[in-house]
């Protein structure tokens, strides 16, 4: 029986306000434990609206999932004309029910936005100020530090893999590739997303397809998001988690991560690659 990691990322106020209950009622359905990637800091996400204008794929992207139904009006001017809410920091009961209910918790993001948006040209000191931030709010709604992290937009670099080698992380899951290895860089264990998003298929067929890429027999990780399949693809997100369960073992990534026999895994380097259905450039 193969394995499949659940890894929810939680970018937004919306999508930890709605989104993570959502989740977890329908988790608690299938009597299934998964990994929570938590944004703690504000939610700038009406910074986007510069991406607009800049990236012809980001329109397109936010035309195709649908923006406003994924996200909310309020969202889209969170960080320009209304006041960006914190985000995990502001729902300290929700993050003690993920807790509560057997999940795994781990961090991130501080700043969400504005590290998929304006990494490259941010200083070290910039990068280790938003670990400092995110990591000083996640021990205070949680009572405990993270022992993984997970890139926003899976987008690092080389200052990025140096600065988390600084933090007792067991893991990080910070790209898309095709199975576990050892990042060069830093010395540590990657569990990638191996799988699509949802809203990178067609909506139409995107059940169907994820389940047969599951079902393959081997070990696998989904990327969720709680503004997604905790938002207007709950029911896709059922359909997918009946078609699987029964066929696969899921679990969150640190149960998957104590399967792996981390000595025998690969060293390898990341490289940026514009994946299918993404309009930004990719660790892979």
């Amino acid at each position: 029986m193969g394995m499949l990691g659940l890894k929810i990322d939680v970018d937004t106020y919306a999508g930890m306000k709605r989104g993570v209950p959502a989740l977890l009622r329908i988790l608690a359905e299938f009597k299934v434990k998964a990994t929570f990637f938590l944004s703690i800091g504000p939610d700038n996400s009406g910074r986007a609206a510069l991406q607009l204008i800049k990236n012809p794929l980001f329109l397109k992207k936010m035309m195709r999932t649908n923006a406003p139904g994924l996200y909310g009006w309020r969202t889209a001017f969170y960080g320009t004309l209304l006041k960006a809410p914190l985000i995990a920091l502001s729902f300290p009961d929700i993050v003690g029910e993920i807790l509560d209910d057997g999940h795994e918790v781990q961090f991130h993001a501080w700043d969400h936005r504005r590290w998929q948006d304006e990494l490259p040209h941010k200083s070290a000191d910039w990068v280790k100020d938003w670990f400092a931030k995110g990591i000083a709010g996640f021990e205070k709604i949680t009572g405990a530090k993270p022992t993984a992290f997970g890139a926003p937009s899976w987008l690092i670099d080389e200052r990025v893999l140096r600065i988390v080698g600084e933090y007792e992380f067991a893991y990080l899951s910070c790209t898309r590739a095709r199975s576990p290895f050892i990042h060069e860089i830093a010395n540590i264990l990657e569990i990638p997303s191996d799988l699509p998003c949802f809203e990178e298929l067609d909506r139409s067929t995107a059940v169907t397809t994820l389940a047969g890429l599951i079902n393959d027999g081997g070990d696998h990780v989904l990327p969720v998001h709680a503004e997604v399949e905790g938002g207007i693809l709950q029911n896709q997100f059922r359909e997918l988690l009946s078609a699987v369960c029964g066929g696969v073992s899921l679990l969150p990534l640190r149960e998957l991560k104590d399967k792996l026999k981390i000595s025998e895994l690969p060293v390898r380097k990341y490289r940026m690659e514009l994946l299918r259905g993404r309009h930004s450039p990719c660790a892979v």
